[in-house]
């Protein structure tokens, strides 16, 4: 049986891996010019990591993580506002660059992945797949996986119109690294927010002397500027603390990411022999903060659905039965912490101030943290322990 997986990100990466060790061929092609090592610090635990363990790179990530244990909000002088540790027994928790959790799954996955290339047409039958590359060459597959984010390309082409699956969280998201020692040494190994209403700008400290700097605007049109760098210092130049020193140096994409927040909500998540799988299907968002956990347990659940099995299409659907739930309950969760995240006024920014206070007291911040998290920690069960018929 053969596979190509249309996205070299964690999601792909990791049904590659899965796929690979049960006996498939796979092929991976990426519309990217090379590896994307961008993005920001996920929060990374639960479903994934259990994933992560199965495939024996827990002790790698452990090596790579970042030990970010305070939450920090700041004004626009520097001086802390409030802040919330993260208590005892949080070691569950890896934070670490998303780049470097896919240059950990990419570095075990055997086949190459082909850059700078996408997908032109799709054509379907009874026995497979064909697809016409932007190379100018065709592959033809039993299974295509639009593992290709939440613009999917292969959504695009099996669905139609791709915009109508996309529910757009009302703020844009940035993120660049840049080097720089005295500010990575002031910030430490703690996240530090400054937030205003509408604008939240936050800071941590890196290896190397780097820093990492993450924006997050409330915009109600989806549209992503023309010059985003540019964009980045028109709202946030004026607000003091580290910014105007560090929106300077801001480079313009693809050293900067920036990209609409958005969810993606369908009824199905395949078409025959045409399946989604991660952001393609079911992004949950930044606000979610549990994107790359879902995506590989995701993963995982379709790899096991297709292991040894003869109908890729029923294995799809069965695939969706199984985590769709969950998904749906993390994509809720996402849409609620988008006034903790991002407060509208100034009114709520006082509010969760204390609410971190609050938080700080002896025996509350257990509490606390928990109930910022979402659900969806008993997903990793093979086909053998759950049941999963066909959806009608």
């Amino acid at each position: 049986m053969k596979a190509i997986i249309c996205g070299a990100g964690i999601a792909g990466l990791t049904l590659a891996w899965h796929l690979e060790r049960s006996g498939w061929e796979v092929e991976l092609i990426e519309r990217a010019p090379a590896f994307r090592g961008s993005g920001y610090m996920i929060d990374f635990y639960g479903p994934g990591l259990q994933v992560a363990e199965r495939m024996g790179l827990r002790e790698r990530l452990r090596a790579l993580r970042y030990p970010v244990d305070e939450l920090s909000y700041v004004d626009r002088d520097g001086r802390q506002t409030s802040h919330l540790t993260m208590p005892p027994g949080m070691q569950e928790v890896i934070s670490v660059l998303r780049g470097d959790l896919a240059r950990t799954l990419q570095d075990d996955v055997r086949s190459p992945v082909r850059y700078a290339t996408s997908i032109d047409s799709v054509e379907q039958d009874s026995g497979g797949v064909t697809v016409q590359l932007t190379d100018g060459t065709r592959r033809r597959a039993d299974l295509l996986v639009g593992a290709d984010g939440a613009h999917s390309r292969v959504r695009e082409l099996a669905f139609g119109d791709g915009s109508r699956h996309l529910r757009y969280l009302g703020h844009q998201v940035a993120a660049y690294i840049l080097e720089d020692r005295r500010l990575s040494e002031r910030i430490g190994m703690r996240y530090q927010m400054l937030t205003v209403p509408g604008l939240m700008a936050g800071a941590y400290a890196l290896r190397d002397d780097r820093l990492a700097l993450l924006f997050l605007r409330r915009e109600p049109e989806p549209r992503i500027p023309g010059d985003p760098a540019a964009t980045l210092r028109r709202h946030y130049g004026e607000l003091g603390w580290i910014l105007p020193e560090v929106l300077t140096r801001c480079p313009d994409p693809p050293e900067l990411y920036y990209d609409q927040v958005t969810q993606v909500e369908m009824e199905r998540w395949s078409q025959g022999r045409v399946v989604l799988l991660g952001d393609a299907c079911q992004a949950v968002s930044l606000f979610a903060g549990h994107g790359a956990s879902m995506a590989m347990a995701a993963a995982w659940i379709l790899a096991d659905e297709l292991a040894g099995c003869e109908d890729p299409v029923a294995a799809a659907l069965r695939y969706q039965r199984r985590i769709q739930p969950t998904i749906g309950e993390v994509q809720r969760f996402g849409r609620r912490f988008i006034r903790w995240m991002a407060p509208a006024g100034r009114r709520h920014i006082i509010a969760r101030d204390w609410m971190l206070r609050l938080a700080a007291l002896p025996g509350v911040s257990r509490l606390f943290v928990n109930s910022l998290s979402p659900g969806g920690h008993n997903l990793i069960r093979s086909s053998s322990e759950v049941a999963s018929p066909h959806p009608a």
